[in-house]
C-alpha cells in the first residue's frame, strides 16, 4: 500500500465515523463513493459543474476534477484529486480549490454542499 492509499483510507474512516457520529448524512455517502475501487470513483469534468452548479456553491467531487470544457462560475470544489487543468481553469473563472479533508475542516456540519459525481 502506498502514502496515497494509505491516506485515502484514513480519510474515508475519518469521514464514516465522524459523520456517523455528528449525524451528517453528507460525509457518510462521500466516505462510501471514496470507498470504491479506483477505477470505477467518480471522474467530473469541468463541462458538468458548469452545467449543474448555481453560482458561489460548494461543491464536493468524491474522486477526480477533469479539465474538459470551460468554467466561468465562481465555485468551491473540493475533490480527492484534481487534474493540472482543472484547478487552473476553476481559479482563473474565481473559483476556489480545496482537498476534502479541507472542505471537511472547515464545514463538519456539511451545511451548503452538495454532491455530484
Amino acid at each position: 500500500m502506498n502514502v496515497r492509499d494509505k491516506a485515502s483510507k484514513e480519510l474515508i474512516e475519518r469521514l464514516y465515523r465522524e459523520g456517523s457520529k455528528n449525524r451528517v448524512n453528507l460525509w457518510r455517502a462521500v466516505a462510501k463513493a471514496l470507498n470504491r475501487p479506483r477505477r470505477k470513483r467518480h471522474e467530473v469534468n469541468l463541462v458538468r459543474i458548469e452545467k449543474y452548479a448555481k453560482p458561489k456553491e460548494t461543491i464536493v467531487v468524491p474522486g477526480v476534477v477533469l479539465g474538459n470544457g470551460e468554467i466561468k462560475k465562481r465555485v468551491v470544489v473540493a475533490a480527492l484529486r484534481f487534474s493540472g487543468k482543472a484547478k487552473e481553469k476553476i481559479e482563473k473563472a474565481g473559483g476556489k480549490c480545496l482537498s476534502i479533508e479541507e472542505l471537511y475542516e472547515s464545514n463538519p456540519k456539511g451545511k451548503g454542499i452538495r454532491i455530484m459525481g
